[in-house]
């Protein structure tokens, strides 16, 4: 089963599978949205040939929407009121530029009660011309391929002597063919918080030439009155409508964009290396509050919690000194995760004072290092934290978080709605369900490329394992609770709910180390068993010596040289799936992770105010835009190094250079102390 899939995917991987799935979603709704506007035309008996191959060529739903649009049903606009004044027939004749009757003349047999005069039953027929060229397809596509060759993004202060993040756009333009997408939704929010003015400027004169070039076959009173047409239409309705669609099409993209740098952002964030076999103190700061601790042993279990107040008001330094100092001592604690955000700075002065005193008079070795704290209210105030916590303040579950983040990323992030973790660029401007979509997909492939170990998971982590959801993933952890330890995989069919396919889905992304069978700490699938136990067999071992570090050396060794074809064709199994077999034997229980950079480990703090030009310093990327990434070098706000200064040779986008959680050298190349902004650089590095 497994090789047949694997072979019709062509191995391809989950994000490009994903991708394929989004593509096909987009062109099953073109079908039928394509299909809806064929049985609504034909309703009106308007179908023809014509319009069949033009609906069948267009491959954008912009393209279906531009074909329909002469069909839809419209509100009562000036030109249905001239219809119905019975004024269809004189536009028809100025339109088709066929007669050579004075138009004057000819309008007169149009007077009626409704229509008074002439130039009423003239004004009547533009309105109803000018609506023929405004619906027609032809001329959309037209002027929207010149918005995006010539067209320009213009954008001017609605507030000038009022300071913004918007400044920079007070007085700007861009080539709507250049402009990127961050700054499409920069101005965005700009324009909705109403510190920006915006307008796209185009060749109008030239819009407006190729309409009349292609509508006037004539001179005379019917050509003037036509270009009059064109000039409403082009004004009242084509160039509101464009202007519209074109900022949308560009909103559209740019959200894309964001979605895409958000998950790919939050990829590297899930696969930040845990930092295994510590007991960790996590360190929540705050000022009037007091700063919230949380100590946890290496299996996550919180074994004490505390309050001090070493910021202001109180600026209790000693008596906090004196209870972080025990908590260090009592719990053997060996690193403390400092959460960064408000009192940040001053927590973190304070640990660095205490931890170097504790030094100076015991020898002892405590590290810290700054740990994101985005999200941690969020999770400490859920229905998730009160079912893992309810006998703890929703403060203290926040310490929690924070410190599990250092211990396992991972296992924690999980907990959280990913759009609350503080990565990425404008994710709460951009289209939530799309973004929630992507990110779920993404959540997902990364626990399921890490792995998940039966006996430790918690539910949250469980509910993202490929064919488990939230229910099962209970239901999973129950039956541990009340049966022990899971000891084979197959065990997990005793679960309630869990059937024959949804173990066929998930087996393979579970671990159980020291369970029955050594396989089950890779990511081979007990489909696949009987072929591993025979391609070991056939080298000289067995499934128990990969458990032995002597002799997996000579597994991996005699693994890599074998002819995958004849070896495929000899265990009658499919090319792909024996090398993913070889792969996880050549490496049984690795976590990916490990390949991750750690945390940067303090034991010192470094002042804004110690900062200096020309300085060269190391530092953590905690985020990445498509304008570049900033970089944690242990001051209160994370440096900048933009796109222009991540290397000497060009860079297409930051996230070919970098990823979150990179440990990177960078130099100070501007201060501003005003703005506590930092400036820095990677090329040269």
């Amino acid at each position: 089963m497994l090789d047949i899939e694997k072979k019709l995917l062509g191995n391809l991987s989950d994000e490009i599978l994903r991708n394929l799935n989004e593509r096909l979603t987009y062109l099953r709704n073109l079908e039928k949205r394509k299909e809806e506007i064929k049985n609504s035309i034909e309703n009106q008996g308007k179908w023809t040939e014509e319009i069949a191959n033009e609906l069948e060529n267009a491959i954008t739903l912009s393209e279906v929407e531009d074909i329909y649009r002469p069909y839809k049903q419209k509100k009562k606009t000036r030109a249905i009121i001239a219809k119905q004044k019975g004024l269809d027939l004189l536009a028809q004749n100025i339109f088709e530029q066929k007669s050579t009757e004075d138009i004057k003349e000819f309008a007169k047999k149009f007077i009626t009660d409704e229509v008074h005069d002439i130039t009423e039953a003239l004004s009547g027929a533009k309105d109803i011309i000018a609506e023929i060229i405004s619906d027609d397809p032809y001329y959309r596509k037209k002027i929207k391929s010149i918005y995006y060759k010539e067209g320009i993004i213009e954008t001017s202060s609605n507030k000038e002597d009022e300071k913004s993040p918007y400044e920079m756009y007070y007085d700007f333009n861009e080539h709507l063919s250049k402009i990127p997408s961050h700054r499409i939704l920069a101005i965005n929010r700009g324009e909705k918080e109403e510190f920006l003015k915006v307008k796209i400027i185009k060749p109008e004169e030239k819009i407006i030439d190729l309409i009349c070039n292609k509508v006037i076959k004539t001179k005379g009173d019917r050509a003037d009155l036509i270009k009059e047409a064109v000039e409403d239409s082009w004004e009242r309705l084509i160039k509101p409508s464009i202007d519209r669609e074109v900022r949308s099409d560009l909103t559209e993209k740019a959200d894309k964009q964001a979605i895409i740098v958000f998950g790919k952002n939050a990829k590297q964030l899930l696969l930040g290396a845990p930092l295994k076999g510590l007991t960790v103190l996590g360190f929540d700061p705050a000022y009037r509050t007091g700063c919230k601790l949380a100590v946890i042993d290496e299996t996550g279990k919180v074994l004490d919690t505390g309050v001090v107040y070493p910021t202001e008001p109180q600026n209790d330094i000693e008596g906090s000194k004196k209870e972080l100092i025990r908590l260090i001592m009592k719990d053997n604690i060996n690193m403390i995760a400092i959460g960064n955000g408000t009192a940040s700075r001053e927590s973190e002065i304070f640990v660095s004072d205490t931890i170097k005193e504790l030094k100076e008079k015991t020898g002892l070795d405590v590290y810290y290092t700054i740990v994101s704290e985005a999200g941690a209210s969020v999770y400490s105030a859920s229905k998730l934290a009160s079912e893992e916590y309810p006998d703890l303040n929703v403060s203290l579950r926040g310490a929690i978080s924070i410190a599990r983040r250092l211990q396992d990323p991972l296992a924690e992030f999980v907990k959280i709605d990913p759009k609350a973790i503080g990565i990425g660029q404008y994710q709460h401007d951009v289209d939530q369900k799309a973004l929630s979509e992507s990110l779920s997909g993404v959540v997902e492939d990364t626990v399921n490329e890490v792995g998940v170990d039966l006996n430790t998971a918690t539910s949250s982590l469980l509910s993202y394992v490929s064919g488990i959801n939230s229910g099962i993933a209970k239901n999973i952890v129950k039956y541990r609770d009340e049966n022990g330890k899971f000891k084979e995989r197959k065990e997990l069919l005793k679960v309630p709910k869990l059937g024959q396919s949804t173990f066929e889905q998930c087996a393979g992304f579970v671990r159980i180390p020291n369970g029955k069978n050594p396989l089950e700490i890779t990511a081979v699938h007990p489909e696949s068993y009987e072929v591993a136990e025979k391609l070991l067999k056939t080298i000289g071992y067995n499934k128990q010596d990969i458990l032995d570090k002597e002799k997996l050396k000579e597994i991996k060794s005699k693994l890599s040289s074998l002819n995958i074809m004849a070896t495929a064709k000899d265990l009658n199994v499919g090319e792909i799936t024996l090398r993913d077999i070889i792969s996880e034997l050549s490496k049984p229980g690795r976590d990916p992770r490990e390949d991750m950079p750690k945390p940067i480990l303090r034991s010192d703090v470094l002042k804004f105010d110690d900062l200096k030009e020309n300085m060269i310093l190391t530092g953590t990327v905690r985020n990445i835009t498509d304008f570049g990434a900033f970089v944690d070098i242990g001051v209160k706000h994370d440096g900048l190094v933009h796109i222009s200064e991540l290397s000497d040779k060009f860079v297409r986008k930051p996230t070919d250079i970098v990823s979150i959680g990179d440990i990177v050298k960078v130099k100070v190349i501007g201060i501003d102390f005003e703005k506590q902004k930092v400036k820095l650089s990677m090329k040269n590095l």
